[in-house]
C-alpha cells in the first residue's frame, strides 16, 4: 500500500507530466482558455490514461515486444472513443469547443509515455496508481491554468453556463492572455513558480534533517 501511494503520489508532484516531464503541451495550451474545457479534458485524460493503464499491465506478457506501440494505440484508442462519444452525447458545447483534442488523447505523450515506460513494465495496482497520479497531476495544472487564462483573458470565469467568479467591469481584460504568446509567457511564470515552491520546500527538509 506504501508504495501504491508514492506511485500514485509521486505523478502529481516529482514527475508531475507538465510542471516536471513538460509533455502534452500543446492540448494544456489549445485548451486552457476555458476553465471547463480544461475540466473536462483533465476528465477525459484521467478516465484514458487509469484504464489504458491497467488494460496494457494486465495484458502485458501477452504483447510481444515488437508491436507493443501499436498494440497500445488500439487500447488508448478504445477508451477515448468512448469519451469521446459520451462528450458528444452529454456535454455538447465542451464537445465543440475541445473539438480535435479529444481525438488527438491517443498519441498524447502523457499516455503513450506512461503506457511504455510504466504500464508494460508493473502490476495492475501499481499501473493504476500511477494513471491515476499522472492524471490529476496534469489535471490539476491544466484546470488551474486555464482558471487564470480565463479570469484574467476575458474577465470572468464561466463553467456550463454559470459564472463562477468575474472581476470587476472597470478591468480591461487583454486579449494576449488567451492567444498563444500570453499562454506561454503564463506557463512560464507557472513553471517558474513550482520551482522555486519546490525548492523551498526541499531546503525546508533539509533543514529539517
Amino acid at each position: 500500500m506504501k508504495h501504491l501511494m508514492q506511485v500514485f503520489v509521486r505523478g502529481i508532484t516529482r514527475e508531475n507530466p507538465l510542471m516536471i516531464l513538460m509533455i502534452g503541451l500543446c492540448a494544456t495550451l489549445a485548451v486552457s482558455t476555458q476553465f471547463q474545457g480544461a475540466v473536462f479534458m483533465g476528465i477525459a485524460v484521467i478516465f484514458v490514461l487509469t484504464m489504458s493503464n491497467a488494460i496494457i499491465s494486465v495484458f502485458r506478457r501477452f504483447i510481444p515486444d515488437e508491436v507493443r506501440i501499436p498494440m497500445f494505440i488500439v487500447v488508448i484508442a478504445s477508451f477515448v472513443t468512448i469519451v469521446d462519444l459520451v462528450m458528444k452525447a452529454f456535454v455538447p458545447s465542451v464537445y465543440a469547443f475541445l473539438g480535435i483534442w479529444i481525438p488527438l488523447i491517443v498519441v498524447n505523450c502523457i499516455i503513450l509515455g506512461r503506457a511504455e515506460a510504466f504500464a508494460y513494465h508493473n502490476g495492475v495496482l501499481a499501473s493504476i496508481a500511477d494513471g491515476l497520479g499522472m492524471g490529476i497531476g496534469y489535471t490539476a495544472v491544466i484546470v488551474l491554468f486555464a482558471f487564470v487564462r480565463e479570469l484574467f483573458g476575458s474577465g470572468a470565469v464561466k463553467f456550463l453556463g454559470a459564472t463562477l467568479v468575474g472581476l470587476p467591469s472597470w478591468y480591461p481584460a487583454p486579449a494576449v492572455v488567451l492567444l498563444f504568446p500570453g499562454a506561454f509567457v503564463l506557463f512560464g511564470l507557472f513553471l517558474a513558480l513550482w520551482r522555486a515552491l519546490v525548492s523551498r520546500v526541499g531546503e525546508e527538509r533539509g533543514v529539517c534533517r
